[in-house]
């Protein structure tokens, strides 16, 4: 397995939003779903570019295209609800580095005096 690849029972636990066969047309072969979902996997733990998405997974335009598909058809959010039920949030921790705040919301201009 490679870094960032779902595991095999990752991969059984959604396999079932997923249908069993994988349709083609006559002028593009099939793609299955297990390598996509690894690009998309890949991409989310990765943050890397789709463009740097690696070649394994197949043409980074065909991984956001089946992407964009499962977010529409609302399967994205349904493996993310059923991977967020066994989910173990006691040890979570965030830092500055990882919370945005608005730029308004940084406090006075520099060299501004406070009133008094």
């Amino acid at each position: 397995m490679r870094r960032y690849e779902l595991t095999d029972s990752e991969w059984k636990r959604i396999s079932k939003y997923f249908p069993e066969k994988v349709l083609g047309t006559p002028d593009r072969p099939p793609k299955e779903h297990r390598p996509i979902v690894n690009g998309i996997v890949w991409i989310a733990r990765s943050a890397a570019p789709w463009r740097d998405l690696p070649e394994r997974y197949g043409p980074w335009e065909t991984v956001y295209t089946r992407f964009r598909e499962l977010i529409e058809n609302g399967i994205l959010v349904a493996i993310f609800c059923d991977w967020n039920i066994d989910a173990d949030l006691q040890d979570i921790s965030l830092d500055s580095t990882t919370v945005r705040v608005h730029q308004h919301a940084a406090g006075a201009k520099k060299g501004a005096k406070a009133p008094k």
